[in-house]
């Protein structure tokens, strides 16, 4: 038996393993069921041991549902070492003492991360959006137009206005001539090639760079103990996963760190839940719950999972200690020592297949 590593690749159907033992999957949020359950299933091969990981916090009622067939493992505590992350926010008239803040950091030895949530402005990131300039006319005097008019006309263009965001590129060029100009800054984002990302984090890792200045290319995988200040500029615009997860690139050695999340002017009242939940704990499972809360199951993980049931009638959020009797009872159920017949059971699988087979093909997935 030999291991054999990659991405989705394994799961293709072109893809036959001799003698598949266990399979390990990582982050397991990011792959649906069916993909799982193809792997499970390989033809000419016995049904191999499977582990599934996830970084990501799962609430408890959607991980019933989504992995139901599985034994559930959690660990709910920080690594050894570890520190609490102070987390503030602060509106953006506060930039100047934020920008005080890390380098005060730097000075101390440590290094920072600025996170924001677009590449580039928006003229670059979507041009379709952007209204051309109007055309001068020729040799014509332009008619006045009335107050009622302009008011509508003013009104008709804040409707598809696009708000204003800072991007990575304009916000390096910026900080790197004023507020952090003297600090070694480095800018990342998805659009540089692999090669070129990898040269900046391995610089990063060094020490060679104060401060990072990134997209959310540095929400998972990367760790630079050092680092002690995360600062993510427009966090209103960010879900409740992903600043969890860019708060913890930040807290990974035993200096005191710092997450601070920066907003703009407006800020709509779900998101002013999701940034008071951010300061108010670290607990990655209550921030699951109240972002299943605010979401929905179906939009938990960004894009719908396959195999994610929509219920008539119960409700995954109300029914959790409903949902959580009927697992167990369905255990029971399947055990060699229940009391139920075996015809009944077969009575049992059978309406189980033609209910569910033709929809998932699921059923003996577990």
């Amino acid at each position: 038996m030999f291991p054999a590593c990659g991405r989705a690749a394994p799961g293709e159907e072109k893809v036959d393993f001799a003698n598949l033992g266990i399979v390990v999957v990582d982050e397991q949020h990011r792959f649906g069921v069916l993909q799982r359950f193809r792997l499970m299933k390989k033809p000419n091969a016995a049904e191999p041991d499977v582990l599934v990981m996830t970084a990501t916090p799962i609430p408890r009622t959607l991980a019933l549902s989504l992995y139901g067939d599985l034994d559930l493992s959690v660990l709910d505590e920080l690594p050894p070492g570890r520190t609490p992350i102070i987390t503030k926010q602060v509106s953006d008239e506060r930039a100047e003492d934020v920008w005080k803040v890390v380098r005060e950091q730097v000075r101390r030895g440590h290094q920072a991360y600025v996170v924001y949530p677009v590449i580039e402005g928006p003229k670059d990131d979507q041009p379709e959006l952007d209204f051309a300039e109007p055309e001068p006319a020729e040799e014509t005097k332009p008619a006045k137009k009335s107050p009622a008019k302009k008011t509508a006309n003013k009104k008709a263009a804040a409707l598809f206005e696009k708000p204003t965001l800072k991007s990575a590129t304009e916000m390096y060029e910026n900080l790197r001539s004023t507020h952090l100009s003297g600090l070694r800054l480095g800018l990342l984002h998805g659009r540089l090639d692999a090669d070129e990302k990898e040269i900046i984090m391995r610089r990063f890792q060094r020490g060679e760079i104060d401060v990072l200045i990134s997209t959310t290319v540095i929400e998972v995988g990367v760790d630079v103990p050092n680092a002690s200040v995360m600062v993510i500029e427009h966090a209103e615009r960010f879900g409740l996963a992903q600043l969890h997860q860019l708060r913890g690139r930040v807290g990974r050695g035993a200096a005191k760190s710092y997450c601070i999340l920066m907003t703009g002017e407006k800020i709509t009242p779900h998101a002013e839940e999701r940034l008071a939940a951010m300061v108010r704990t670290q607990d990655g499972f209550e921030l699951a719950e109240l972002d299943l809360q605010l979401r929905g199951p179906g939009e938990f993980f960004g894009t719908r999972q396959a195999g994610l049931p929509d219920f008539r009638v119960a409700n995954l959020l109300r029914d959790r200690a409903m949902l959580e009797l009927a697992k167990q009872e369905s255990g029971r159920f399947i055990e060699s020592s229940s009391e139920a017949s075996d015809e009944e059971k077969k009575r049992v699988w059978a309406r189980l297949r033609e209910a569910w087979q033709r929809r998932y093909g699921l059923v003996e997935a577990g």
